[in-house]
């Protein structure tokens, strides 16, 4: 049996689906990096090809450096640690 070509442009829902990633997170990926995409009407719409480049592209050492193969890409860096306040800053425990 022959299987079914896979289309070249996808949805949204297909583009999760082919970086094995929930909807939310690609979501997130797609605000937060430069995602090969265009927005048509109200829909993104993705090459299959430039998806798999592009996660090809990508180092993961700039990601824990926080930096980018792309310059122009600008990434917040979180605060240090030692600045955040503490989930359980001010509980007080009585001991028995």
């Amino acid at each position: 049996m022959k299987p079914e070509p896979q289309p070249e442009i996808l949805n949204i829902d297909q583009a999760a689906s082919l970086l094995g990633v929930s909807l939310k997170t690609f979501h997130k990926v797609l605000h937060s990096e430069q995602v090969p995409a265009r927005k048509i009407g109200r829909e993104w719409k993705f090459s299959r090809q430039a998806l798999i480049d592009w996660v090809g592209s990508g180092c993961s050492i700039d990601f824990y450096r926080g930096e980018s193969a792309d310059p122009d890409l600008v990434r917040p860096t979180p605060p240090p640690r030692a600045n955040r306040a503490r989930r359980t800053a001010g509980w007080q425990l009585e001991m028995d």
